[in-house]
């Protein structure tokens, strides 16, 4: 007969195989699906979540977890039985019902959106977001909370965290952050990103990114890249880890550094231990640290000018009636310019964290019944002048730009901030493991720095919460040192600082 633990992993990996199904027909549908099977596939993700949820809150499952204490010496064992612990108190707190109806709300939401932002119309959105948020709060009750509702959905995708210690976060962020800002856009010496603004035909760009991609290590054996409304990256397994990207001729950055984005998320998807598959030890820590990836290998990395020295000649190459003239010192100031931003997925690191703001003050307030769907278009407007200066000439720039409310993700914003963060830390501890890093990547090696992640942060799956990693990495609990920093020693030099 199987042990009590052998039992819970036959469980939880079935658990996630249903999970990993449920994916790949989300990712089926933002990318080849044809538009008139929304409605079937809709039924589809709601029959999947619900098979999901079931085994999540099955009696048997929480028999299983009754006879383990979690008190193994083994990390991977008593890494699983925690973390389908935490899964399952969640999970039985929420009705099969209730998921299946958010699973099949939001897919015909995210077609709603895709509608929506195309025609620049949040009115034909609102509808689908009062029922998604109504859902939301509902599974933020039942969940429980101690006075907040958004906490109950902040911890889904960064557990343990709490609405108070982003607000503290971001506060601490906001002021060096702000007077950084101020500093850069008051200099007389600016950077020329009018460069990137010209023509770069779309398949160069797919050539050029998957080149990029591969380069920082992205499997393309075992992944693949595509075109959907708003980028992502989607991993069923670390074998089968799908990547989704956008192109637009007339702006160099959205599909490269987009990319380079989606191919970090990809990378740690694919540096999960595979004998660990489907369990919480073969799953990443939180959305923060998925983001840390993201961010660094977008931005740390792929807008350095070491990164650059290597992949420069081949991007001219790919690119020559607009980049010929342009030198590598020009190009890199280009892709390093600070100017605020309508759109976050083209915002630029200094003021990225700003948007991130935006959302999280609106997501709270939303979830908290403070703030009206019908207020929201005012609300982003009015919020986004504040903050960065500038307001949007419609929907689609402002409150229509992201996907993430017609998925029903609250909560899932401030992971982004978190993340970046996370990676300053991350990478100033690489940096101090590996002392010619920066040389090794201006020769093309972007390996070592990969090697590093995989040792010290990809292969712990899910053993350490987000707080703790950050401390087993580097010594040192969660700061914005790490970060100003980077900010400071990246962008003062071609702001003439």
């Amino acid at each position: 007969m199987p042990s009590p633990y052998e039992s819970l992993l036959a469980e939880i990996r079935e658990i996630g195989q249903l999970e990993s199904v449920e994916s790949l027909l989300d990712w089926d549908l933002e990318t080849h699906m044809p538009p008139n099977g929304l409605k079937a596939r809709a039924e589809q993700l709601s029959v999947m979540a619900r098979l999901a949820h079931d085994r999540k809150t099955s009696p048997q499952l929480g028999e299983l977890l009754s006879k383990l204490n979690g008190d193994s010496s083994d990390p991977a064992e008593a890494t699983n039985i925690r973390e389908t612990r935490r899964i399952y108190d969640r999970a039985v707190k929420v009705p099969v019902e209730l998921v299946g109806r958010i699973a099949s709300v939001s897919a015909i939401a995210k077609g709603a959106w895709g509608k929506a932002r195309q025609d620049s119309a949040f009115d034909a959105f609102a509808p689908h977001l009062s029922e998604l948020l109504e859902l939301k709060r509902e599974v933020a009750d039942r969940v429980g909370h101690d006075g907040d509702r958004y906490d109950a959905l902040l911890s889904e995708f960064e557990p343990g965290a709490t609405t108070d210690e982003v607000a503290g976060v971001f506060g601490a962020l906001r002021g060096p952050l702000s007077e950084f800002v101020r500093q850069l856009t008051e200099s007389s010496t600016k950077p020329d990103p009018s460069v990137l603004a010209r023509r770069f035909p779309q398949a160069a760009q797919e050539q050029l990114a998957r080149i990029l991609a591969a380069a920082i290590g992205f499997d393309f054996k075992s992944g693949r890249l595509d075109v959907s409304t708003h980028p992502f990256c989607s991993g069923s397994t670390p074998h089968d880890v799908r990547l989704t990207t956008r192109y637009d001729e007339r702006f160099f950055s959205a599909a490269i550094f987009g990319t380079l984005h989606e191919a970090g998320h990809g990378v740690y998807e694919q540096g999960l231990d595979a004998n660990h598959m489907f369990t919480p030890m073969g799953s990443a820590v939180s959305l923060g640290i998925h983001e840390s990836q993201s961010r660094m290998w977008e931005n740390m990395i792929g807008r350095s000018r070491a990164f650059w020295e290597h992949f420069y000649p081949q991007c001219q190459a790919a690119f020559r009636e607009s980049l010929t003239d342009v030198s590598l010192d020009g190009f890199v100031a280009a892709i390093n310019t600070v100017q605020p931003s309508l759109i976050r997925v083209e915002a630029d690191e200094v003021t990225y964290n700003l948007h991130i703001i935006l959302r999280f003050e609106l997501e709270r307030d939303m979830i908290a019944e403070r703030l009206s769907v019908t207020d929201i278009p005012e609300m982003w407007n009015t919020k986004i002048k504040e903050l960065l200066g500038i307001t949007p000439n419609n929907d689609a720039e402002g409150c229509l730009q992201d996907i993430h409310w017609s998925m029903g993700t609250f909560g899932y914003f401030p992971t982004y901030a978190l993340g970046n963060l996370y990676a300053a830390q991350f990478l100033a501890a690489a940096r101090r493991a590996v002392p010619d890093l920066t040389e090794r990547i201006a020769r093309g090696d972007l390996t070592s720095l990969l090697d590093w992640l995989r040792t010290n942060i990809y292969r712990h799956g899910q053993r350490y919460r987000a707080n703790e990693l950050v401390e087993v990495v580097t010594g040192q609990p969660l700061s914005i040192e790490p970060f100003m920093s980077y900010l400071r020693e990246r962008f003062s030099p071609f702001y003439g600082l």
